[in-house]
């Protein structure tokens, strides 16, 4: 309940911003460039508590002080700032200023109580309803006249206006006591200055905010030890790859009669099963399917955000650019699943191609569906309108479907993937397995070393989408995807021998789900983040945070399967 701008048209969205909950209100704060203001009001809200709506009212105010709510305004694309001093003599900006704070009943400042010592009342809340502005701004020298916004900061104060319709911005803080009755009236003013700024470049205007989140040796500490795990994996495999197999290969081609050749040990033994089809090959194939969609998008946005075509200045971008990528490969998933099902013998090729297209995407619609009507329901503008509903549901009937069946056409009009060896016509028993070579020890140990290398990124990308910050290092995320897929391939190769030496010819499934283990790791690791880094309270928030990080742990199962 703050001040509306009366009659004005609302900023339009795009895909990613709408899919992502982001709004863009106009705002009544008005400014002329390089014309200086103090004081001027905005508008003045006027709350009486025995009035049960305005008590609502009021009490929202309270609660969303108490739990640090944010505004966040944005002028010329920039965030508008609120820097700070922090300890280290380093000032911190952050992309918000908090509505308000309050101070405890035993006397203590909480959040952002502390910057003032005027702040003392006990079991009070403060409202920061005056803001200071200053844009910064930057002349082009050598273009027509004319200025560029570089940076807008603010500082946020609290004053009671004792004359609201002439405000002086001087004296006491406005105070909120929790226990107040009668008439509660809160003006809001601001001032804004305008001061030119040489050393900043338009281009280079984000930076300010990024210096101040120090996390970079954070960052490359963790690329090391990705990488110390990468080469430990890539060493055993390619141990076992020269040593055993060079050595095997070396015994074959100096084999001159056939007597010898009866004395087989391990991996060799179950040549005549290993390509036997698995069970379920038609889920395994619409798994593989959906994966290569999921690694190629991911591998591309990354790719273009490495670049820095998607970087926070593009509202949105991100998002927008997956969700794109996402309908137009549906050629690759199309193939892919209809080469695996079709060299796993399955004649359903219409049931495939379905499953394909349906599947996955069936489900993340669904989940997200859900989650839509949550908001929904509550009221939320993070609800997302029915018409890009529509529109999202076009682009995956339209042109992610066709394209599937295109892709699985020229998959199945392709031969089937020619085997080395027969398969024999009787299955081989499977000797007893040692406690490491039996299925689920086995994939709950590949997932581990994935997930050591992405841990500490991914609490960076928790924050930025459950936080609020900004993220902005997609060249560590890029390399870290890097590493990634290399760790899951070099872990599935190595206890996939081990199995096979363990005559165990079950491979297919094993190997999709020793690296896909890895997001039940993600989940167990977004269940501490909520429980250690989020305040979230209520039923529908709650809801609302594992419905998004189901589809987040399903897309992550794909892709590292």
């Amino acid at each position: 309940d703050f001040c509306q701008a009366e009659g004005k048209k609302r900023p339009s969205e795009n895909l990613g911003q709408v899919l992502f909950g982001e709004r863009i209100e106009p705002s009544p704060y008005r400014f002329t460039f390089k014309n200086k203001e103090t004081c001027k009001s905005v508008c003045t809200k006027t709350y009486d508590t025995s009035k049960p709506e305005d008590k609502q009212k009021l009490d929202f105010l309270k609660k969303s002080m108490l739990l640090n709510y944010q505004h966040h305004w944005i002028v010329d694309n920039m965030p508008v700032t609120w820097c700070y001093d922090v300890e280290d003599g380093q000032r911190f900006c952050n992309p918000g200023f908090p509505i308000g704070c309050y101070i405890t009943e035993d006397g203590r400042p909480k959040d952002a109580c502390v910057i003032n010592s005027e702040f003392h009342e006990k079991d009070t809340f403060y409202i920061f309803n005056h803001v200071d502005i200053k844009i910064y701004y930057h002349v082009v020298e050598n273009e027509a006249l004319g200025a560029r916004l570089v940076a807008a900061k603010l500082e946020p104060k609290s004053y009671k206006h004792t004359h609201p319709d002439n405000p002086d911005c001087s004296g006491v803080p406005m105070d909120i006591s929790n226990k107040a009755n009668g008439e509660v009236k809160i003006a809001y003013t601001y001032s804004v200055s305008f001061e030119e700024e040489k050393s900043i470049r338009w281009a280079s205007r984000w930076d300010y905010i990024l210096e101040s989140m120090p996390h970079t040796h954070i960052q490359w500490f963790s690329i090391m030890n990705s990488l110390v795990i990468v080469l430990f994996l890539s060493g055993m495999v390619a141990m076992i790859m020269l040593r055993t197999l060079h050595k095997d290969i070396a015994r074959y081609n100096q084999m001159d009669s056939t007597e010898d050749a009866q004395e087989e040990f391990g991996w060799k033994l179950v040549h005549g099963d290993i390509f036997r089809p698995p069970r379920k090959g038609m889920l395994l194939s619409v798994f593989l399917g959906s994966g290569t969609q999921i690694l190629i998008m991911t591998f591309v946005t990354l790719f273009f955000a490495c670049l820095g075509f998607l970087s926070p200045a593009n509202r949105g971008a991100l998002m927008t650019c997956a969700v794109v990528l996402w309908v137009l490969l549906g050629t690759p998933a199309g193939y892919v699943a209809a080469r695996f099902y079709k060299s796993f013998g399955g004649e359903k090729w219409k049931t495939n191609v379905l499953l394909t297209s349906f599947l996955c995407p069936g489900i993340v619609f669904a989940d997200f569906f859900i989650m839509n009507l949550i908001l929904w329901g509550e009221g939320s503008s993070a609800a997302i309108p029915f018409g890009t509903l529509v529109a999202i549901l076009a682009l995956w009937f339209c042109i992610s479907v066709p394209l599937t069946f295109i892709g699985a056409y020229f998959g199945f009009k392709k031969n089937a993937i020619e085997h080395p060896v027969r398969t024999n016509q009787i299955p081989r028993q499977i000797p007893e397995q040692s406690f490491y070579t039996k299925p689920l020890p086995g994939i709950i140990m590949g997932g581990i070393l994935p997930f050591g290398c992405i841990f500490i990124q991914l609490f960076f990308i928790l924050n930025s989408i459950w936080s609020h910050q900004m993220y902005y290092m997609f060249g560590f995320l890029f390399l870290v995807f890097i590493i990634l897929v290399i760790t899951c391939s070099e872990a599935t190769i190595l206890l996939c021998y081990f199995h096979l030496c363990a005559e165990d010819y079950h491979w297919q499934w094993r190997s999709f789900l020793t690296s896909g283990f890895t997001a039940v790791y993600f989940l167990i690791y977004a269940i501490h983040y909520f429980f250690s880094k989020l305040q979230i309270t209520g039923t529908a928030s709650t809801i609302l945070y594992f419905g998004y990080t189901m589809i987040m742990v399903l897309i992550f199962f794909l892709f590292t399967g």
